[in-house]
């Protein structure tokens, strides 16, 4: 089992899709794509202005965790904001998670509970409040043990979300389709027999 500490990020990595996680995890192989480089000069061309702390970095053994707070608000209460890109006008689930997972490094740091982040959306340029409560909490810790658990022997499926592979960073790895026509006994969902 590999106890090294888990990027905060990949929590987010491994929700969207556990074998993009695998690849980029064993095999480095981030690659670049539009949504990346895109999410790179948003983060770069932040506006700047008092009340905040930018990209605060924390670390954890027990948690299991290390990463970077886009920013912490400095108000009456604390609060880490994550910044993404949000396309569609919102974001996801794996956004969620990880927060959460900036919310307990954050709480072992301070010795007090978070009960809050927020998530800015650029695309609307919203902010989004989500509560941390103790299924998040559990959840990154759930998905900890599971990344830690992996290994370069043992490939995680295919997504059974075909559309989730459009445009993956990691797509001319993993080679989705190509593996399926190989192995149609690997076919994941009925979503992907048109693509196949």
């Amino acid at each position: 089992m590999n106890e090294e500490l888990i990027n905060v990020s990949d929590l987010n990595q491994y929700r969207y899709c556990p074998r993009r996680y695998w690849y980029l995890h064993f095999f480095d192989t981030q690659g670049t794509n539009y949504e990346r480089t895109e999410g790179t000069s948003l983060h770069n061309s932040k506006s700047e202005r008092g009340g905040w702390v930018d990209e605060l970095y924390l670390e954890d053994e027990d948690i299991g965790l290390k990463g970077k707070i886009d920013v912490l608000e400095l108000h009456d209460d604390l609060i880490p904001i994550e910044r993404k890109r949000a396309e569609g006008g919102d974001y996801y689930r794996s956004d969620e998670l990880q927060l959460a997972g900036y919310c307990l490094l954050l709480e072992s740091y301070l010795g007090e509970p978070v009960r809050e982040g927020a998530i800015y959306l650029y695309e609307t340029d919203q902010r989004m409040h989500v509560r941390i409560t103790d299924d998040l909490r559990n959840a990154v810790r759930d998905r900890i043990k599971e990344m830690r658990a992996m290994s370069p022997d043992d490939v995680p499926p295919i997504t059974d979300n075909p559309e989730k592979c459009t445009a993956c960073s990691v797509r001319s790895y993993c080679l989705p389709e190509e593996t399926l026509q190989l192995e149609p006994d690997r076919m994941p969902s009925k979503e992907w027999e048109e693509y196949v």
